[in-house]
């Protein structure tokens, strides 16, 4: 099985995440709710009904009614204006799509059959071509492509707007393929069989309409599909609960259900995924059912088409099959064969044994008393995160972070005894303090894709011998900005319950510790994903040349110290992510690094939560805030598609005490007038069907009502992600910096 995932990567020592005494309480007294009273916007219950009768901008949500596009027009044509008229709009985009489009960018790279796959956008190409060369080949400086599928061309042929979304072949030749091709950038795809031997779309082949699908190849002549298999066969959050087998030649009507969850199910759908070894053999087939967002069912379906529940915990990350044993993480407290393991351990158990049922006999021997464990691989200590894990033959690669700084591990069996395995561990050299990220692995040749990077330091991309535990640099990105003159460090602030929270700063070395410096913050604090250093080179080149800084905080809700420190800001506890961002924010001013006056905030998705919520309740610590692609109106998200598979991380707004703490936070009814609110800057995109366009026109639309300066401008073509074309991509990096300038240098 091979995979061509196209995302955008949320890729150097921190202190302990340990907490001391609370701040004191004056100092988080500016905002609250109970005391200042309700805002005009606030419901008057917090039932759904009443929810909506608040709301004044429900046209609005109608992603192309009328009255939401005359909406759009109006406040996009102001924004441009206000943007693009700027006199540095020019120069930025410019520069932006020199960085975006540029030939000397490392190619991503996947193995693909005996070559090595990459699909590689530009200026002559925006929309990109999927290609593929030789090892050697890629190994030098202009390597020699052979295009396979043309989406430019592709797009002009059928008169489509086509986004690629990657592609899935079929292990262990590669020779057959499923496209997956979305329509302006959107989550949901048609998927179409691509034949590579021919390079054409194969006649009658495996081809399926929109939808957000899960598919995987079972063997050549059959799929284990999830999709809408026709009425009542979806979630509330609009994504699958049924898998089918689907023979070639059969239409989904005519698939096989092998498994059923429920249409109550939460999170993102339940999902197939065959298990291969070197020679491309199945060794399992595991079915992730969720629950909600973040807790799931696992089984395994048999060759008898027949699936057992595995006796996993709720929260796990399954990375893989090594032999007749599941590699997987458990995120949270799991007790097995008489032992505890602690969140986030990698861990590794037979498939048989985790099909039967529990029994108090069944231990290990002796050899667990010698301090060797068969099952805990790793165990993280407190200021350690399990990143991601390649499963190759018989051997793991891990990348680890240590105090968010990147470690790569080999992990080997080193012996066996009965029916236990003992690991040891090998650790692979990398560069220090700098973030470590996996690419994608090939089981037959026991390789691993690996990157290193930093907020100063461009992406090197290497190849990781899981045999040798070796690393060989393959790549080194060129600098896309004078770094010269920057340098990062690391501190902490202490956030309102005394929690430690750690922060990245990177600033001209010879700065003023005056206030005075223009400061982009970035936060995100949601869902276990960690913001690692990264290299942003269209940051680097229109606001760190330029003398401004840029921050990058680590706060609850992410997963850079593990799934407790993601699990300390869920549901009622969400607060905790507002008050690390805020408390980063009074560090910077202590620390004379810069002012409020001279402070903004960025952050976008889960993020725009976090600005939104920043900026009504904290106006006072901020001058600027880019609130993109946003969840803002957090009473009504479960209710605008796919907003109900996050409830495992916000809670359930239809619960009313679970409305109460939402509604304390939600920034769409909590806006209030007379606040020193200052002007922000909203954007989202038409087709984004992950989080609803109608968050962000509601926002605006609300400040509007209330008399407050703000931007808000609305694309028509990208979806979510953002990455449907790098010229226009540029554009928006160009707004973004544009506004921030205006904000924050002059």
């Amino acid at each position: 099985m091979r995979h061509l995932i196209l995302s955008a990567a949320i890729p150097a020592l921190l202190l302990g995440a340990c907490a001391t005494a609370p701040v004191e309480k004056d100092a988080w007294a500016s905002y609250d709710p109970e005391r200042m009273g309700p805002p005009p916007g606030y419901p008057r219950d917090l039932t759904p009904a009443g929810v909506a009768a608040a709301d004044d901008h429900l046209a609005l949500e109608q992603v192309d009614g009328a009255e939401a596009m005359a909406f759009v027009a109006e406040e996009n044509r102001k924004s441009l204006a206000a943007l693009t008229g700027d006199p540095r709009y020019e120069t930025f985009r410019a520069e932006a799509q020199a960085i975006l489009t540029a030939t000397d960018r490392i190619p991503s790279p996947s193995f693909l059959g005996d070559g090595i796959g990459n699909f590689w956008q530009d200026a002559t190409n925006p929309k990109g071509v999927w290609r593929r060369t030789t090892l050697d080949s890629y190994r030098t400086a202009t390597p020699q492509w052979e295009t396979l599928l043309d989406i430019d061309a592709l797009s002009k042929a059928e008169g489509k707007d086509w986004v690629f979304k990657g592609a899935d072949c079929l292990a262990p030749d590669d020779t057959r393929c499923l496209i997956n091709l979305s329509d302006g950038g959107k989550d949901a795809v048609v998927v179409r069989e691509f034949d590579l031997t021919t390079k054409r779309f194969v006649d009658a082949g495996f081809s399926l309409p929109e939808g957000k699908h899960r598919i995987e190849w079972l063997d050549r002549e059959t799929l284990l599909v999830a999709t809408d298999f026709g009425a009542g066969t979806m979630t509330e959050s609009g994504y699958p609960f049924i898998v089918k087998t689907l023979k070639r030649g059969q239409t989904l009507a005519q698939a096989t259900e092998v498994y059923r969850g429920e249409q109550g199910d939460g999170g993102y759908g339940v999902s197939p995924a065959v298990y291969r070894d070197k020679d491309g053999k199945v060794t399992a087939v595991i079915i992730t059912r969720p629950l909600d967002t973040f807790r799931s069912e696992t089984w395994s379906l048999g060759h008898d088409g027949k699936a057992t529940k595995l006796n996993l915990p709720a929260r796990v990350s399954v990375f893989g099959v090594v032999g007749d044993q599941l590699v997987f993480s458990n995120d949270e407290q799991w007790r097995w064969l008489a032992h505890d393991y602690k969140p986030g351990a990698l861990l590794i158990v037979g498939l048989r044994a985790l099909s039967a049922a529990p029994s108090p006999t069944n231990v290990p021997p002796a050899p667990m008393t010698d301090g060797r464990d068969p099952v805990g691989i790793f165990v993280p200590n407190p200021r350690q995160s399990l990143q991601s894990v390649a499963v190759l033959d018989n051997t793991l690669i891990a990348a680890i972070s240590d105090n968010v700084a990147g470690r790569l591990v080999r992990f080997q069996r080193t012996g066996t005894e009965g029916q236990y395995s003992f690991w040891g561990a090998t650790d692979i050299t990398v560069p220090d303090n700098l973030a470590v990220g996996l690419g994608d692995s090939s089981k037959a040749r026991g390789e691993v894709f690996v990157s290193t990077q930093g907020f100063l330091v461009p992406p090197t991309l290497s190849l990781a011998d899981a045999g040798a535990a070796t690393l060989t640099t393959l790549k080194s990105a060129p600098a896309k900005f004078d770094a010269s003159r920057d340098v990062t460090e690391q501190f902490e602030a202490t956030s309102s319950d005394g929690t430690k929270i750690p922060y990245f700063v990177t600033r001209p070395r010879n700065m003023k510790l005056d206030g005075s410096n223009p400061t982009v913050m970035l936060g995100y604090g949601g869902f276990q994903v960690s913001l690692n250093p990264a290299y942003k080179p269209e940051m680097g080149k229109l606001w760190l040349e330029r003398g401004g800084v840029f921050v990058q905080a680590n706060i609850r809700g992410g997963g850079e110290f593990g799934p407790d420190w993601h699990q300390a800001a869920l549901d009622g506890d969400r607060q905790k992510a507002f008050d690390d961002f805020a408390a980063v924010a009074r560090d910077l001013e202590q620390r004379g690094i810069t002012s409020p006056r001279r402070l903004g905030i960025y952050g976008r998705s889960n993020g725009g939560v976090l600005t939104s919520v920043s900026i009504t309740q904290h106006p006072e610590l901020f001058n600027a805030a880019v609130i993109e692609s946003p969840l803002v109106d957090m009473l009504r998200y479960h209710e605008l598609p796919a907003g109900a598979s996050w409830i495992g991380e916000y809670g359930d707004p239809r619960i009313p005490e679970e409305a109460a703490w939402i509604a304390k936070y939600s920034a769409y009814q909590q806006l209030r007038p007379g606040q020193p609110y200052p002007r922000v800057y909203l954007t989202t995109n038409t087709r984004d069907d992950r989080v609803h366009p109608g968050h962000a026109r509601k926002f605006a639309a609300r400040l509007g009502d209330m008399g407050y300066a703000h931007l808000y401008y609305e694309d028509t073509a990208g979806g979510h992600s953002n990455d449907a074309d790098p010229v226009a991509n540029a554009r928006r990096w160009a707004r973004h910096y544009v506004y921030l300038s205006q904000q924050l240098m002059d």
